[in-house]
């Protein structure tokens, strides 16, 4: 399975790829696109108006006119009658084409009734047919917007695929505008020619004279598989009048065949979504004209996935000269020809053959074999995006050089430079041009402009085809394999391949060892373009999360450190190529991250992680992570901490809009702060306290740190703790010596006794005896020795150590 992912993407925005956008608040659907052969004007279909658009500026487009073309209210009235939403009754124009030099003709769905008219190119204003009036759309252009359909001019003749009915049920491929000998033809309806196709796209080829129709539609002669969908390309003679007596009006020279785009061993994809016409190069043949396709699938295993494939000329017509299938009506069932051949169906000038012959022809219209892809297999297939359209053009490269560059458009809104190799297909990269998916029509190649311009329901947006200032260094140049872009060695910058034949490029190796001299090599600006050096001052059992930059998405990114192994019980490397660790004297030094692509190994960015020069004693804060404030809003935080309360339990880590910018630098009296973009650290609970390299330092030096401060630290806090429980001791060995000689309250039984006392021993008891407080010693102002207040209040009770005194016992106290 070939599938490709794009080298790079920018989104919607992005400073990296400009972009050029046509707005107009009173204009909608801007999805029908045509450019005029100077291609400095764009017309544009859009919903009731037909525009005018300068384009001659590669960064600006500026509607010139603008042609109001809406249904009247009775028009709109009638379209709701039906059953219609108002919303789909407007004109939504679906064919625009140049019919002649002076003319071009536009067909819109016209509140489900088309309608057509003539638009003079010069004074750019509507113009009527013969009768006056605009003319009947009817299978010119379908009456539902949602309806798809393809329309091409030959001759001033007007060739297209649609729907011939209200219901959509009648499709049909016809001619109209004809002139002269020529009359409009169409197919017959009862024939059963088409199965409910859906029509993509027509293409014409002048040396065959011939119209080729691609669509899709249910494969009848596949009757083993209920509604079973095949892409197909059908084709007509210009030269075609019908027959005279068969096929009246009707083409004799239709015939169609099964496109196949399949890779070995597995099932097609069969579904067409787009397809586009790439010419011969200059100078060949018709047969090298090319037809990439993109196909969808209706299985299951490929859901979500699209296939690009390849057509030639050649192929096609080597299908359309060989046998082909014939439908029984009794059984409608199809078998291989057996009988004689009458005439080779799809042959141009049939129109006077006899009636036996046409009647041959009529029922022998599809191929026995099917239009096998280019080179037997498929282009690319997307791995997780489905497309939508595709645009195609030649490209002369270095050298002279040619190259096939495909633009692929996405349903979700990125569109996809792709340059086809011998080895395979190289997406260049992706831009976004639209935030939301949206539907497309027209995606058209402006190549003296050197623009893609996409028509959706929005806007019109013009890209650029090449974004070579944006390849800084010629690595990058020769890396990016950009057939618009090659390296300037005089000029040191990457440039268009146009302007200039001395330029470096190899799109097809994308070899930069042979391509680039310079091992340094030099910016737009002049300057030298290093690598990115961040230092990183961290403390011991810190966990530091190094981030790397992304150089593509076809490198392959790793870490190294000089001298060391990553061991990865040690580090741990995410999807995203980060690097984390604990910090430790053995994991203190230099890391480098580093890309590989295409053979070619670069570094991206050099960490140097060191330890932190002066101490720092921060208090225990559990679960709360350190950082301090950002240095700049709104960036993207490089450093954060993370402290851990004990060395088994850590600390969640904190999301990157909270970590801290930047990185305090203290190997130098004065501290300087400076901004990192690429690493976050986080820290445990700990001393920051270590010795630092000096920035000029050997890279294969190691850090060697002393832990003289830890020491001292450790010895003024344990001469603390000791001085602390001997002050406690002290003061617990005064109190119990203390007690020894104050009395205190007595126990729940002796007051219970003190309850039998005479009034006078309990008014001594309550202190109201002048000779019992002379006796006890207690102060006037009522305060005793022991430092108790009574108050009077509460009665005093006496402990058994109290009596057990020196006098024995206490005035007025009955003994027991």
């Amino acid at each position: 399975m070939l599938m490709f992912s794009p080298r790079l993407s920018f989104p919607m925005g992005s400073p990296g790829r400009s972009l050029t956008i046509f707005t107009n608040p009173d204009v909608y659907n801007t999805t029908t696109l045509l450019l005029s052969d100077n291609e400095d004007t764009l017309f544009v279909g859009a919903r009731d108006a037909v525009l005018s658009i300068d384009v001659s500026q590669t960064d600006a487009m500026t509607m010139k006119k603008k042609l109001d073309w809406s249904p009247s209210e009775k028009d709109l009235a009638d379209c709701s009658m039906k059953g219609k939403m108002k919303v789909d009754c407007h004109n939504f124009v679906r064919v625009l084409q140049v019919l002649n030099s002076t003319h071009m003709y536009a067909c819109g769905t016209f509140a489900f009734s088309p309608r057509c008219i003539y638009i003079n190119s010069k004074t750019f204003s509507m113009a009527t047919g013969t009768s006056g009036k605009p003319e009947e759309g009817r299978g010119r252009c379908p009456y539902d917007p949602y309806q798809k359909n393809t329309a091409i001019t030959v001759d001033g003749e007007l060739y297209t695929g649609t729907v011939a009915d209200y219901r959509g049920t009648r499709p049909v491929i016809s001619r109209h505008l004809s002139e002269g000998s020529h009359v409009d033809l169409k197919l017959d309806d009862t024939l059963g020619w088409l199965e409910d196709p859906t029509f993509i796209s027509s293409a014409y080829v002048p040396t065959e004279e011939k119209v080729y129709f691609f669509f899709s539609e249910i494969g009848k002669e596949y009757d083993f598989i209920d509604k079973f969908t095949v892409s197909r390309v059908a084709q007509v003679c210009t030269s075609d009048v019908g027959g005279q007596r068969t096929l009246q009006k009707r083409w004799t020279t239709f015939a169609k065949a099964q496109l196949l785009c399949q890779a070995d061993q597995e099932l097609p994809y069969n579904i067409l979504q787009d397809i586009v016409t790439l010419p011969p190069p200059e100078g060949a043949s018709e047969d090298e004209t090319l037809f990439y396709g993109i196909f969808s699938s209706q299985w299951q295993v490929n859901l979500g996935r699209s296939a690009v494939c390849a057509f030639s000329l050649k192929d096609i017509k080597k299908v359309f000269t060989g046998r082909y299938k014939v439908l029984n009506r009794d059984t409608l069932k199809w078998t291989t020809r057996v009988q004689e051949q009458m005439a080779n169906p799809g042959e141009c000038g049939l129109h006077n053959a006899s009636d036996n012959t046409l009647r041959f022809v009529k029922d022998n219209f599809l191929t026995d074999k099917s239009v096998p892809p280019v080179n037997q297999g498929l282009t690319l297939v997307s791995p997780d995006k489905s497309y939508s359209n595709i645009a195609a053009q030649r490209v002369r490269g270095a050298r002279g050089r040619k190259y096939t560059v495909l633009y692929l458009l996405t349903e979700s809104g990125y569109l996809q430079k792709t340059v086809l190799l011998e080895n395979g297909a190289h997406i260049i990269e992706e831009i976004q041009v639209f935030q939301q998916p949206q539907p497309v029509k027209n995606l058209l190649i402006s190549a003296s402009k050197g623009a893609v311009l996409v028509g959706s329901s929005e806007g019109v947006i013009s890209v650029p085809v090449s974004n070579c200032s944006y390849y800084w260094s010629c690595a990058e140049c020769i890396l990016a394999r950009d057939p618009f872009c090659g390296w300037d060695p005089v000029r040191k910058l990457c440039t268009n391949i146009n302007t200039h034949d001395h330029l470096v490029q190899d799109v097809d190796e994308g070899n930069v060892s042979t391509q680039c001299t310079s091992v340094n090599p030099r910016s737009r600006s002049g300057q030298s373009r290093t690598t990115t050096s961040e230092v990183v001052s961290v403390s011991l059992n810190e966990v530091v999360h190094l981030r790397c930059p992304e150089a593509s998405r076809l490198a392959k990114r790793h870490w190294e450190r000089l001298n060391s192994q990553l061991s990865p019980k040690i580090y741990i490397q995410t999807d995203d190529s980060s690097l984390s660790f604990v910090v430790t004297p053995s994991t203190l030094g230099h890391y480098l991250c580093q890309a590989v692509e295409n053979g070619y190994t670069q570094t991206l960015v050099v960490y140097h992680v060191k330890q932190k020069s002066s101490p720092t004693i921060i208090p225990a804060t559990p679960n709360r992570p350190h950082s301090t404030p950002s240095t700049e809003a709104g960036s993207k935080p490089p450093v954060s901490t993370t402290r851990l309360t004990t060395p088994t339990q850590t600390e969640p880590r904190p999301k990157p809009e909270e970590v801290n910018p930047t990185v305090t630098l203290k190997d130098s009296p004065m501290s300087t702060t400076r901004k990192s973009r690429n690493f976050t650290r986080f820290s445990r609970m700990g001393k920051e306290n270590s010795q630092m390299t000096e920035p000029g330092e050997n890279l294969k030096q190691a850090d060697k740190p002393t832990y003289f401060q830890e020491l001292v630290v450790v010895s003024v806090l344990l001469a603390l703790c000791i001085s602390a429980l001997l002050m406690i001791a002290f003061n617990r060995f005064r109190h119990l010596c203390h007690s020894r000689t104050v009395p205190q309250t007595s126990s729940r039984r002796d007051a219970e006794k003190g309850g039998s006392a005479t009034p006078q021993e309990r008014e001594s008891l309550r202190g109201h005896s002048p000779r019992s407080e002379k006796r006890n010693g207690q102060s006037p102002n009522g305060q005793s020795r022991n430092g108790q207040a009574h108050n009077g209040k509460s009665p005093i009770t006496l402990s058994n150590s109290v009596l057990n005194s020196s006098n024995g016992h206490l005035p007025n106290t009955p003994m027991h």
